[in-house]
């Protein structure tokens, strides 16, 4: 295609893999209408009742009786309550919500191991290879909804496609209980007759530039040039460019179990003095403390790395009877293991924290206050650590 002088080869679709997006139906309304059967057929909203707090919180999810009110998640509570004055309130059981998607996750591991959860109510599966063999995507939808309803009383909405961007879009497109099939054949004329408020991703903002451009459906979008699009939306535009020609070549990215979390940073300049190595250990706590937070993990052994200016590696760890709890906590602990066992007689080249033996932070109710401390040193520089 031409935009200007420019020239630019058409990209192309890889229509190999086979990808299930699972969405659970309004997930913690339904479980709480399975163990509470009474509340079958009404409209059951997922939040504190506003009158119990003051007209504070949002509302987690709601039935789609609720729904039909024009309540929905992210809502705030004390809205859902003036549009629906007669909706039952439930504060939620989040621990039974956990334990009930890790049923789920274990029947789709019936089928394959590429899992990309995206919460607790819905995933990616990369079934192209899976383990019964089976050569119908479709087929295999069918069966996890199925086997979901059977084993835990509970529906799903399915998705089926050769990407994960138009997966995800099917699944939303038969709610509840239903199960939508884009072809590679049938991909375009699904996109072309989209709105553009349907494309995951586009927000309200979003929305609205596009239609000042005369953007209101796919077929629009289609039609405008990369480069005018990415002109208007930046890296979005190229994306969405890709995306209206049924292309994502995103992976599903499975759920592994992270055993440790850590950062390290090599110098330019070998350290030469203790204050720079306590300047230097403090700021990759602080990191570090940041990234067990965004993983959602705590542990209870610290290791140091120390290279020296000859490339000689040196590591020791430390194991507490509790968890770490701060970067403070984390820094002091790196620091008197560099104080026990490190050395300056030759200069240092790299520096690094990770802390292993962890466990979710399920495990332990961190205090508020803690985090927004966290939070504040978090902003500090980070520009030269790497991830080990």
């Amino acid at each position: 295609m031409k935009y200007g002088i420019l020239t630019f080869e058409e990209p192309k679709r890889d229509i190999s893999r086979k990808i299930i997006h699972i969405d659970m139906d309004a997930f913690y309304a339904s479980v709480e209408i399975r163990e509470n059967p009474s509340l079958r057929g009404k409209p059951v909203i997922i939040a504190r009742h506003p009158k119990e707090n003051g007209g504070r919180g949002v509302v987690a999810t709601a039935s789609y009786e609720a729904r039909k009110y024009g309540i929905h998640s992210a809502m705030s509570a004390q809205k859902a309550y003036e549009l629906c004055p007669e909706g039952i309130f439930v504060s939620g059981n989040f621990e039974l919500y956990r334990s009930i998607s890790r049923d789920i996750r274990a029947i789709f591991k019936r089928y394959t191991d590429l899992i990309q959860p995206l919460s607790l109510d819905e995933a990616y599966l990369d079934i192209t290879e899976n383990k019964i063999n089976l050569n119908s995507a479709t087929l295999i939808a069918q069966r996890i909804q199925r086997e979901i309803y059977d084993e835990l009383r509970l529906t799903c909405s399915a998705g089926v496609s050769y990407n994960k961007f138009l997966a995800k879009l099917a699944s939303d497109f038969k709610k509840p209980s239903g199960i939508t099939v884009i072809p590679p054949e049938d991909a375009q004329d699904f996109l072309k007759q989209l709105p553009i408020e349907k494309y995951y991703g586009v927000g309200k903002k979003s929305v609205e530039k596009m239609h000042e451009l005369g953007i209101f459906k796919g077929d629009d979008l289609y039609n405008k040039p990369e480069m005018e699009l990415v002109e208007h939306f930046g890296k979005m535009g190229h994306s969405l460019y890709r995306k209206v020609r049924g292309i994502d070549d995103s992976v599903v990215e499975s759920d592994r179990i992270r055993k440790s979390v850590g950062k390290e940073k090599t110098f330019l300049d070998d350290l030469q003095s203790e204050e720079e190595v306590t300047q230097s250990l403090r700021q990759i706590a602080n990191l570090t403390f940041a990234a067990l937070k965004k993983n959602q993990k705590h542990g209870k052994t610290v290791v140091l790395k120390i290279r020296y200016n000859d490339f000689s590696t040196f590591t020791r760890r430390k194991t507490f009877p509790n968890y770490i709890q701060d970067s403070d906590e984390l820094f002091v602990i790196a620091l008197r293991i560099f104080e026990e066992e490190g050395s300056l007689t030759k200069g240092i080249r790299l520096l690094g924290i990770t802390v292993t033996n962890l466990d979710s932070l399920l495990f332990e109710n961190i205090p508020l206050p803690l985090w927004i401390k966290q939070n504040k040193m978090d902003k500090k520089d980070n520009s030269d650590v790497n991830k080990t």
